[in-house]
């Protein structure tokens, strides 16, 4: 098994938001904002190439929505999904599944894509099978109030209508070397892929914890829909991660791609910190 972390770009979200009710004097020390409050946080994805499987975790915002509504979101860095993939020497017609977190935009937004005349919406990988949570699948296409702006139909009515959508919980995933944790705290089912690799375990952990600065386990975003079940979703999994040592993907931290927990009299926090290739070459 081979991993490889896709770069599908930077993007720029309230320092408030992402931090809860966390002052900014504590939450500004481990992460910069400019002068709008804003941070910048990266689009992280996951490339497992496991056999004759070709696994992409997560695929950013994409780029089909306007450059206005992508001005709302700062997007800017050298990241390109499409790119990245085949900077590592891969075709995006390779991929055989595309594992979705959940379906939130900037996550979800690269999965489909306009055709060459932009008149069309396709899937952007069209050899994939696309899985998520039956029960993420209709929270989304029937979404609550404050998650309705980031559940775009765009990037979900054409994955089903494609006839490629495949539930975790409906159908057998087969996946060697990967098994799925749910978290209900962010967002209803979202997947955290725990994926076996040379005799460790890594969590591709989402945004449960999106940052290596979210391991304080009060420190949660705005953006949980159950801020207080992310809470003990993040206690229970750090307690895991720790016993076990596990490492942690990080899919915004705009710094970290991975690291291991300690637990210390404080609570959680990092032990080491550093790029996937440094832990599992």
């Amino acid at each position: 098994m081979q991993l490889y972390v896709i770069d599908s770009g930077n993007f720029k979200l309230d320092g408030g938001a992402m931090f809860g009710v966390v002052p900014k004097t504590l939450w500004s020390k481990k992460i910069p904002s400019d002068d709008l409050n804003l941070c910048s946080w990266k689009m992280r994805c996951l490339l497992v190439e496991d056999g004759n499987r070709l696994i992409l975790i997560d695929t950013g915002m994409g780029n089909k929505q306007s450059e206005k509504w992508q001005s709302y979101y700062y997007r800017h860095g050298e990241g390109n999904l499409i790119g990245s993939i085949r900077k590592h020497g891969f075709h995006e017609d390779q991929i055989t599944d595309v594992i979705l977190s959940h379906l939130h935009f900037d996550h979800a937004g690269g999965a489909v894509s306009y055709d060459s005349k932009k008149d069309k919406l396709i899937l952007t990988f069209p050899n994939a099978r696309y899985w998520t949570h039956s029960e993420h699948w209709n929270w989304a296409v029937h979404p609550n109030i404050r998650e309705s702006a980031t559940f775009l139909k765009e990037n979900l009515l054409p994955i089903n209508e494609s006839g490629h959508l495949n539930f975790i919980d409906k159908t057998d995933f087969d996946f060697n070397n990967i098994e799925f944790l749910l978290a209900d705290g962010h967002t209803e089912k979202m997947l955290m892929p725990l994926i076996s690799v040379k005799d460790q375990k890594l969590l591709f952990v989402a945004d449960t914890i999106p940052s290596h600065a979210h391991l304080h386990v009060p420190w949660v975003m705005g953006y949980d829909v159950r801020p207080l079940q992310t809470m003990l979703e993040k206690e229970e999994l750090l307690s895991k991660t720790v016993n076990e040592d596990w490492l942690l993907f990080y899919d915004h931290d705009p710094f970290y791609e991975v690291s291991k927990v300690i637990e210390t009299e404080k609570g959680f926090g990092v032990n080491q910190e550093a790029q996937l290739r440094d832990f599992i070459d």
